[in-house]
């Protein structure tokens, strides 16, 4: 189970790269959702007991460990802000330059 949510996490922060690295604008805003989504994954992932979050935080005696909840919860509210902000940075840009596209946007490497 561990693997396959290596393997998931891996596949997240690969895909949102990806989008990172192309020349429309939209799906830049996109890729980085999607990493933000990577992270709060591998951030939940490092607070699980034996892999099993379930019966850690149901068990007799033990307690969920707060820290990585509060850090996701943390992460979530800022992605969430930094998703708002790009967006209306988008907005900005395509009614004013009439495109998504980077290389058609004039203005932006000065």
């Amino acid at each position: 189970m561990d693997i396959l949510r290596a393997a998931a996490i891996a596949a997240l922060f690969g895909i949102g790269v990806y989008q990172l690295l192309r020349r429309n604008v939209i799906r830049v805003v996109i890729g980085l959702n999607i990493i933000s989504n990577a992270v709060n994954l591998f951030l939940l992932s490092t607070g699980a007991y034996d892999g099993v979050a379930e019966a850690y935080a149901s068990a007799i005696g033990q307690r969920s460990d707060a820290l990585p909840q509060a850090l996701i919860l943390t992460a979530i509210v800022i992605s969430m802000g930094g998703f708002a902000f790009t967006l209306s940075m988008l907005y900005v840009i395509s009614s004013r330059y009439r495109t998504a596209d980077n290389d058609e946007v004039k203005g932006l490497t000065h």
